[in-house]
């Protein structure tokens, strides 16, 4: 399904949009961050932390040194408090996909993942390479939503096209 030229090339994206996220919020007002706007996380910094979260929880199925997060889904919104704490833990958890994804072999996205789900209630199992190009999706996913709520705060969100990505990043 997905080779490791993807999860490579998803890594960096993933990395380049979340600095360029980092660089916006970090100038806007907290209220302007924290204001819930109708999204299904609510705030512009309660979907950020669901993605951290996310991104978190998925590490942990794949590489024993992440630590799954603490609570379920509905508490991801307050995964970090504050927005440094976020930065940081953004910054230490892009660096990890991105290590991640560069010493996986094709073999690696081979055959299936097995785990118990908390949003399913159950253990499910699926191919390895759903999974890991799930991750992605999820991440550009809510990313969007964080898109279109920078814009409503009256802040011009980062430029998102995959095409426009640098090639130093």
């Amino acid at each position: 399904m997905i080779e490791k030229g993807y999860v490579v090339a998803m890594a960096r994206y993933n990395a380049w949009q979340n600095s360029q996220l980092s660089e916006i919020v970090e100038g806007m007002e907290e209220n302007a961050l924290t204001q819930d706007r109708g999204a299904f996380f609510g705030s512009i910094f309660g979907t950020m932390n669901h993605l951290l979260w996310g991104d978190t929880l998925w590490m942990s199925r794949w590489c024993p040194d992440v630590s799954a997060p603490e609570g379920g889904i509905a508490q991801s919104t307050t995964l970090t408090l504050t927005l440094g704490a976020w930065s940081a833990e953004r910054f230490r958890m892009d660096g990890r996909i991105r290590i991640w994804s560069k010493t996986l072999d094709n073999i690696d996205l081979r055959g299936d993942l097995t785990w118990y789900s908390g949003a399913q209630g159950r253990t499910v199992t699926r191919p390895m390479s759903l999974c890991v190009a799930h991750m992605f999706n999820h991440q550009t996913h809510h990313r969007g939503q964080i898109h279109a709520m920078v814009s409503q705060a009256g802040a011009t969100p980062p430029v998102s096209d995959l095409f426009a990505m640098p090639e130093d990043c």
